[in-house]
C-alpha cells in the first residue's frame, strides 16, 4: 500500500529537522584518529628499528583488510582499526631506509599544510572561495620565477609533472598554431616534438592524449651520460623539416629519472633560438639544484627557456602532491590557451580584482592548494635550508660511491652527477666468471632477486631496472636529511647479506 502525501511529508521533515552529522562524535573521532596517524604513521615510520614494510601478497592484503563495501557502517571501535591496519600494511615512504622512488622522508611543515587543506577543503579556482591559497600560491610562483632567472612569467601548480609537461606540449602548440583550440589538430600540419632517450614517459602519453601521436616524438640520442646530444638534435630538427613535418618544441631534461643527468639546456637553447621552437625543462626531479650555488651550473641557461616543470615533492620533500609548472610568459599564454569562461564561476562582474581568478587558466577545475604545502616550509626553513638539503643529498650519495669502490662486489654504472647512484651487486659466486654475455645473464637476475627478499624482510627499499642493454642494476635516490653515513653503509651491508648465496 502506498504511502499517503500527509506520511511522505512527515517523514521528509523529520529528515530536514534532523541534521546528519554529530559534531561531537566527529570531534571525538578525529581526535583519536590523529593520535593514530602521529603514533604509526609518522612517529614509528621513521624509526629506523621498524620495518620499512610489511610485505603480504595481493590475496593475503585483501583478506587482511576487509576490502568489502557493505549496506551497514561499522563501529568506530572498526574504523579506528582500519586506519591502523591501513597504516601498517603499507610503506612508509618516510622511513630512513626507503631509496625506491624519487621521492622520500619526513616534512613536517608540509605535512601541517596538508592537514589543514584537508580540513578546510578548499578549491583554488576563485579569489572568492579561496583567497589565502590563491595568494600564497602567486608568492610561490613569484619566487620561484625569480630564482629561475626570469624576468616575468607566469604558472600553476597541478596534479604532478606528467601534467606539468602536458601543459608546455599543449601550450607550445597553441603559440604555434592556436586555431587547434576551436579547430582541433585538423587544422595544423603534421607537427612533431624532440625529446631525449632518457627522457620521462609523460612526453609520449602527452602525444598521444593531446591527438599528436607518438610516433611524432622523435627521440634524439643521448651520450654515455644519459645527456642529450645537441649536434643530433639539430640533425633531427633538419630531417624532419625536410620531409615536410613542422618542429615546434623541444623537451630537455634536468635530471633524468634512472641516471640523474642533465641535459646542456644552454646548448640546446641556441638550437630552439635558431629555430624558433618552444624550449621546455622537465625539471621535476632536478629542479632543486637551482637553489644550490654549488650545483646551479647543473642547469645553466635555464632563464632562457620558454616552460619549466618542477616537483618541490621531490628533492625538497614537500608531501605529495606538489608540482609546479612555469612558463616564462607576460601576454597571459596560459589563459588564452586554457580558458572556458565558465559564466557560473568566473562572473565578469565580480567586486574584486578578476586577475586572481586563476581557475581559467587550469585544465583542471577542482584544484588542491599545493602551493601551500610549499609556502608553509619554505617560510619556516628559509632558502638556505632549502639549499643545504640539496647540498647534504649530494654529498651523501657521493660518500655512497665512494664507499662502493671499496667494497668487493660493488660496481657503479658510473659516477653520479646528482642523488642517483646506480650500482651492481655482484654475488662472490660470479665474481671469477670473465666479463661475456654469460656473466650479464647471470647478473641481471641478482638485482629482482635481492629485491625480493627485502621487500619481504622489510629491512628496506631499494629500485632496481634494466637500462640501454644493461642488465638489471640498483639506483639509489639519497634525498632525505635523515639519512646519515650509518644508513648508507647498512645497505651495502643489507644488499650483501641478502645476496651473497645467490
Amino acid at each position: 500500500m502506498m504511502a499517503s502525501n500527509t506520511e511522505i511529508q512527515i517523514k521528509e521533515n523529520g529528515v530536514l529537522d534532523d541534521t546528519s552529522l554529530d559534531v561531537a562524535a566527529a570531534e571525538s573521532f578525529l581526535q583519536k584518529s590523529m593520535a593514530i596517524i602521529l603514533e604509526d604513521a609518522v612517529k614509528k615510520a621513521v624509526d629506523v628499528r621498524q620495518k620499512v614494510c610489511e610485505w603480504r601478497s595481493p590475496e593475503e592484503l585483501k583478506d587482511l583488510l576487509d576490502l568489502e563495501l557493505r549496506e551497514d557502517g561499522e563501529s568506530e571501535t572498526r574504523i579506528l582499526q582500519r586506519c591502523r591496519d591501513a597504516i601498517r600494511y603499507s610503506v612508509k615512504t618516510t622511513h630512513p631506509h626507503f631509496f625506491n622512488q624519487l621521492y622520500a622522508g619526513l616534512e613536517p611543515y608540509s605535512m601541517a599544510a596538508s592537514f589543514i587543506t584537508e580540513a578546510l577543503k578548499p578549491s583554488v579556482y576563485t579569489y572568492e572561495v579561496s583567497p589565502v591559497f590563491t595568494l600564497m600560491e602567486d608568492a610561490v610562483l613569484r619566487k620561484i620565477i625569480q630564482v629561475l632567472g626570469w624576468e616575468e612569467g607566469d604558472g600553476i601548480f597541478n596534479a604532478g609533472g606528467s601534467m606539468s609537461n602536458m601543459y608546455a606540449m599543449n601550450l607550445a602548440r597553441y603559440r604555434c598554431f592556436p586555431e587547434i583550440k576551436e579547430h582541433g589538430n585538423s587544422a595544423a600540419p603534421r607537427l612533431v616534438v624532440f625529446t631525449s632517450q632518457e627522457c620521462h614517459y609523460s612526453i609520449s602519453k602527452a602525444a598521444a592524449l593531446m591527438g599528436i601521436g607518438t610516433k611524432n616524438v622523435i627521440v634524439v640520442p643521448a651520450d654515455k651520460r644519459g645527456k642529450m646530444i645537441p649536434s643530433a638534435l639539430e640533425e633531427q630538427i633538419k630531417s624532419a623539416k625536410n620531409e615536410g613535418a613542422v618542429p615546434f618544441m623541444v623537451n630537455a631534461t634536468a635530471g633524468t629519472t634512472v641516471l640523474g643527468a642533465f641535459d646542456p639546456i644552454d646548448e640546446i637553447a641556441d638550437i630552439c633560438e635558431k629555430y624558433k621552437l618552444w624550449l621546455h625543462v622537465d625539471a621535476c626531479w632536478g629542479g632543486a639544484v637551482i637553489l644550490s650555488n654549488k650545483h646551479k651550473h647543473l642547469m645553466k641557461g635555464i632563464q632562457r627557456v620558454n616552460s619549466v616543470a618542477w616537483n618541490p615533492h621531490k628533492m625538497l620533500m614537500a608531501c605529495l602532491q606538489c608540482s609546479a609548472f612555469l612558463v616564462r610568459d607576460k601576454t597571459r599564454l596560459l589563459q588564452h590557451c586554457h580558458s572556458a569562461r565558465a559564466s557560473y564561476l568566473f562572473q565578469q562582474d565580480k567586486f574584486y580584482d578578476l586577475s586572481y581568478d586563476t581557475g581559467d587558466k587550469s585544465v583542471q577545475c577542482s584544484r588542491k592548494p599545493d602551493a601551500f604545502k610549499f609556502w608553509l616550509m619554505w617560510k619556516a626553513l628559509g632558502t638556505r635550508e632549502l639549499e643545504h638539503r640539496v647540498d647534504r643529498a649530494l654529498v651523501m650519495a657521493r660518500y655512497l660511491a665512494e664507499q662502493m669502490k671499496k667494497r668487493e662486489g660493488f660496481k657503479l654504472v658510473m659516477e653520479p652527477e646528482f642523488a642517483n647512484v646506480c650500482f651492481w651487486y655482484i654475488p662472490p659466486s660470479l665474481r671469477d666468471l670473465p666479463d661475456c654475455p654469460e656473466f650479464w645473464k647471470k647478473l641481471h637476475n641478482v638485482a629482482p632477486l635481492i629485491k625480493e627478499r627485502m621487500m619481504k624482510k622489510g629491512s628496506m627499499m631499494v629500485g632496481y631496472q634494466p637500462h640501454g642493454g644493461r642488465a638489471n642494476f640498483f639506483r639509489m635516490v639519497v634525498i632525505s636529511p635523515q639519512v646519515s653515513k650509518q644508513d648508507m653503509d647498512f645497505v651495502l651491508d643489507e644488499i650483501h647479506s641478502l645476496g651473497m648465496d645467490l
